[in-house]
């Protein structure tokens, strides 16, 4: 006897009417539910899932055809099984349905996975609490001197693709040679923002988040090492404007105390 099978009737039904919608092509209505009824759940849930997804991931659907797009999502329903109730949560859902379970398909992008990141994350930082609780700092201290505090709802990320050119009007075929340092943080106003870095603008960024005991005189040294420079000075001063834009930018909200 199949496990199906094994489990009270009441069961049996509720997962024919699950697996009817999410694949109703090759999942036959469950017995007792008229055919009509049925394919007004079955359009319900799929439209449902279609405008959550199209919302989070508004590029993506932009330049993808509705036969491919469609086809996208069905096969989203049908290999992923989701874990979170929360519609917030369903583009998180989708980012490990493309990561794990998709593969590459031959009427996919080969950014296709870069720029679903891309666009998840403007959703996962604006409504990150990751900053709830945070201990004190000093908005105006010296960010040379003192100890700077990134954060913590900035994404500091770095793509193969230029994921914030991608749209209609640019579809490459080919990788350029370097890589797209992006950072995407909230405001003051907690409105999202993308903004395109620099390598060293990333490394910064990176040894801020990853040494929280480092001033940001001793991780600019290390940049001045790293890039070999002879006049770590340059570096320094350089360093000092760029500290205080990304303050200005709330990427970097103060020093620890």
């Amino acid at each position: 006897m199949s496990p199906e099978h094994a489990l009270p009737r009441f069961q049996q039904q509720q997962l024919a009417f699950t697996a009817h919608i999410r694949d109703p092509h090759n999942n036959p209505v469950p017995e007792g539910i008229p055919a009509r009824r049925m394919g007004v759940y079955a359009e319900l849930f799929f439209n449902n899932i279609n405008e959550q997804l199209t919302t989070n991931f508004p590029v993506l659907r932009q330049i993808t055809s509705d036969e491919n797009w469609y086809a996208l999502v069905r096969d989203f329903m049908i290999r992923h099984r989701s874990t979170t109730p929360l519609f917030t949560e369903v583009g998180q859902e989708f980012l490990e349905y493309l990561q794990q379970e998709r593969g590459q398909q031959p009427t996919d992008w080969p950014f296709m996975l870069e720029l679903a990141h891309y666009e998840y994350v403007e959703l996962a930082v604006s409504i990150s609490t990751d900053d709830e609780g945070l201990a004190d700092f000093n908005t105006n201290g010296d960010l040379v001197d003192g100890v700077p505090l990134v954060a913590p709802t900035v994404w500091n990320l770095s793509y193969t693709w230029p994921v914030h050119l991608l749209g209609r009007d640019y579809l490459p075929d080919e990788a350029p040679a370097e890589p797209t340092h992006v950072v995407v943080y909230r405001d003051r106003m907690d409105d999202v923002h993308f903004l395109q870095i620099n390598a060293v603008t990333q490394r910064l960024l990176q040894l801020l988040k990853e040494n929280p005991e480092l001033t940001g005189l001793d991780v600019l040294n290390t940049i001045a090492t790293e890039l070999g420079h002879d006049n770590p000075a340059t570096v320094i001063e350089a360093g000092r404007g760029l500290l205080a834009d990304l303050r200005e930018r709330n990427v970097i909200l103060g020093t620890r105390s």
